[in-house]
């Protein structure tokens, strides 16, 4: 098969200009994290640096094509970008193209990630909301000022609209493209006019996405339809245990398979290089591996889970305290304690992991493969083939779904790839994959997470004392960024969601054990919100029933600062969206509401049990994330957030057997929700001009709570241990 055409060149030619105008807009580099997950990264400049961030295209053929700094694996960056670039300029939409910018982190690199050049946190349009708009507008500024020279007319008596430049006086019209090289001659400006709200023409309608048409037919290319010239497969056999190490192997067995071109030892494991993918895998179960087991996990999930409990029931470091949860505690007229374990969980996006290195011509590196933090994997690969990080190239491809498992502090797979290719001698291109199994048994997971709290109500039904403490694993820990991301003891991604909450009481307090074992862990579609929201949403529930209050309405009441007003707005637009929280017979609503990564969340969940198990049938959902750049992307997010969340609540858990093996290894006993499992989804956008934000991942930590809110009320008791259908026994 012919090799894929790298975009490399395409992507030079495009910096070059040639043919065209290509602008560069320029901001200041900072801004705000979103998330505990986005503090993890140390600003690469100073708070009044500058760096070019983003690049538009114009050419003669009248395209505007331009080049996306974050990833796309579904959640919509390019169109959402892309979007924010068109407005500004009047482009139509039908001339916007889309493509991943390269691997350059002063360049593209992300403000609110610090500076390096990655996608997470939900924070795609929050880093390049003005950015993007900015570029539009520069750009649109130097076409009039093009079009005004040519005409010999003044500039502020032309107009622009989808496409077309107009002297309304003359009658005269051009198209972009006619304009596109004498503007590349103009200077850019370096403040140009930005819209106000009134005058956006896309931002905030449901534009199609760029990429839906390619990924239909079949033209989108992804990583595993890379091939290069005499390029060989690599499947890695790794160990059954996390942190045991190959002790010795025989791979005569595995060198007998035809197509087999060689067996190596990698850090991951024992790597199989073939001509072919089937050679690669029917070869790998040919080899005899002994493992050292000395430094592996070798304990069941059910003792991970316990040890985690054990801590809980102490105070562990500090995070946040107000009052005196002791005293108030110890003279309260009611006193409600749960204990909560959420499982390890796996990512298992559609796309498992794989990633093709080969050797440029210039000695460089080039690499493709679904890149979510390109600065790391850049800086690892260099390290790892002993070149210069500018002469290696990532080459960012769609990819099929991440949820934070292409964010990886460690790099693992890039090094992976590039282990593998410098022990093959580094000059033969390879394609490194990953099968579904060995996603699902190669670590990597939501933590192993326990909490416990304690909360007191007075005689008038007030609450008046919460302590939290969680107990589990920092995925920083033993990572680049352990020093950033862990402070006196204190991982604020385990934390996020708890350690503020919306809710105001007298007596507060929220605490942290960070425990450490081989099993690797990864943040999660919503990293700590994922449990916490979960565990404050059900207990501040619980409380307010045994207080006697309304759940949405004892919600409101606790709102009492000016901050909380769009959590509260959503809220109450959640509970106008269902009519209320009554449902009909044999059926009970729950409601949850989350703020994360900067957007406010809240869902009623209707449901029924059937055979014992949750079933929900529907689900209002209002959010609140600003400017709303494209509602069809939020409302898709929404939506996939929910699913996602459910798969998560009802079936999901990633179990150790006793001697630390993984129970699990694909979706026959990792389950997926089912279509007809889908509940029917409603979702509102409440209009705003706030600064937008992130959308990737708000839509699912609300929908846990929500649901066990119900199904309380439908058997008396909130699942305390996920999933549910292994704790309802169903």
């Amino acid at each position: 098969m012919a090799p894929y055409d790298t975009p490399t060149a395409s992507r030079r030619a495009f910096l070059a200009g040639s043919g065209g105008l290509v602008v560069a807009a320029v901001l200041p580099l900072k801004g705000r994290a979103q998330s505990g997950a986005a503090r993890a990264f140390t600003p690469l400049a100073g708070e009044e640096g500058y760096a070019p961030n983003a690049f538009l295209r114009i050419g003669s053929d009248n395209i505007v094509t331009i080049l996306i700094k974050h990833i796309e694996f579904g959640q919509g960056p390019w169109t959402g970008l892309a979007t924010l670039v068109a407005d500004e300029l009047d482009a139509d939409w039908s001339q916007i193209r889309a493509e991943h910018a390269p691997a350059n982190a002063a360049l593209y690199g992300n403000a609110v990630l610090g500076g390096i050049q990655g996608t997470g946190g939900s924070t795609a349009i929050a880093a390049s909301f003005m950015i993007m708009r900015q570029a539009g507008a520069a750009a649109k500024a130097m076409l009039v000022a093009a079009a005004a020279e040519a005409w010999s007319v003044s500039a502020a008596e032309i107009s622009v609209s989808k496409g077309m430049i107009s002297h309304p006086a003359t009658g005269r019209t051009g198209a972009f493209g006619e304009f596109a090289e004498a503007a590349a001659a103009q200077t850019a400006p370096e403040n140009p006019v930005l819209k106000t709200p009134d005058q956006f023409v896309y931002i905030g309608k449901d534009m199609p996405k760029l990429d839906t048409g390619a990924k239909s037919t079949g033209a989108a290319m992804f990583t595993l339809d890379v091939y290069r010239e005499n390029m060989q497969t690599v499947v890695v056999e790794r160990p059954k245990k996390f942190g045991a190490k190959p002790a010795s192997f025989d791979d005569a067995g595995a060198r007998a398979v035809p197509g087999v071109v060689d067996v190596k030892q990698l850090s991951a494991g024992v790597a199989v290089y073939a001509q072919n993918t089937y050679a690669a895998l029917k070869a790998r179960k040919a080899l005899d591996v002994a493992w050292d087991d000395s430094e592996a996990e070798t304990r069941s999930t059910e003792a991970l889970a316990q040890e985690r409990l054990e801590r809980a029931r102490q105070r562990g470091a500090v995070a946040n305290e107000l009052g005196d949860v002791d005293q108030a505690l110890s003279g309260a007229e009611t006193v409600l304690e749960a204990e909560y374990v959420f499982p390890y969980l796996v990512h298992a996006p559609m796309e498992p992991l794989d990633a093709v290195i080969a050797r440029g011509a210039d000695g460089g590196v080039d690499v493709w493969m679904g890149s979510q933090i390109q600065t790391l994997d850049q800086g690892t690969v260099a390290a790892v083939c002993s070149v210069d990080p500018s002469m290696v190239r990532i080459n960012t491809m769609l990819a099929g779904g991440s949820f934070g498992r292409r964010a990886q502090p460690t790099s693992h797979v890039a090094a992976e790839a590039a282990e593998a290719f410098m022990a093959a001698g580094g000059e033969t291109p390879i394609k490194v994959m990953w099968t579904r199994e060995d996603d699902i048994r190669g670590g990597y997971y939501r933590p192993l997470i326990a909490h416990r709290l304690r909360g007191g109500l007075d005689g008038g039904g007030n609450i008046i004392a919460w302590e939290q403490v969680v107990a589990g694993q920092s995925f920083a820990a033993g990572t680049p960024f352990e020093p950033m991301m862990i402070q006196n003891g204190i991982d604020s991604t385990m934390l996020e969601g708890a350690s503020v909450l919306p809710y105001h009481m007298p007596n507060f307090n929220v605490s942290l054990h960070i425990i450490n074992n081989p099993v690797p862990t990864l943040w999660w579609r919503s990293v700590g919100h994922t449990h916490t929201g979960y565990a404050v949403e059900t207990f501040i529930d619980e409380l307010l029933e045994k207080a006697g209050k309304d759940p949405v309405e004892g919600r409101l009441a606790l709102m009492s600062d000016p901050k909380d007003a769009r959590l509260a707005g959503v809220l109450r637009k959640a509970s106008e969206m269902a009519g209320g929280m009554s449902a009909p017979q044999g059926r009970a609503r729950g409601v949850a509401a989350v703020e994360s990564f900067s957007s406010y969340v809240a869902q009623i969940a209707e449901v029924s049990l059937e055979n014992g198990a949750p079933r929900v049938h529907k689900v209002w959902c209002a959010v609140d994330c600003g400017v709303p750049v494209n509602p069809n992307v939020i409302r898709a997010q929404m939506e996939g957030g929910i699913g996602y969340g459910l798969n998560a609540v009802l079936f999901n858990e990633l179990a150790l057997a006793d001697g630390g093996a993984v129970v699990q290894s694909n979706f026959h006993d990792y389950r997926a929700l089912r279509i007809s499992e889908m509940p029917d989804v409603e979702v509102e956008i409440i209009p705003s001009v706030e600064p937008p934000t992130g959308v990737g991942e708000p839509g699912l930590p609300p929908i846990g709570p929500a649901v066990a809110n119900a199904v309380r009320k439908l058997t008396g008791k909130t699942p305390r241990r996920l999933p549910m259908i292994k704790s309802m026994g169903a």
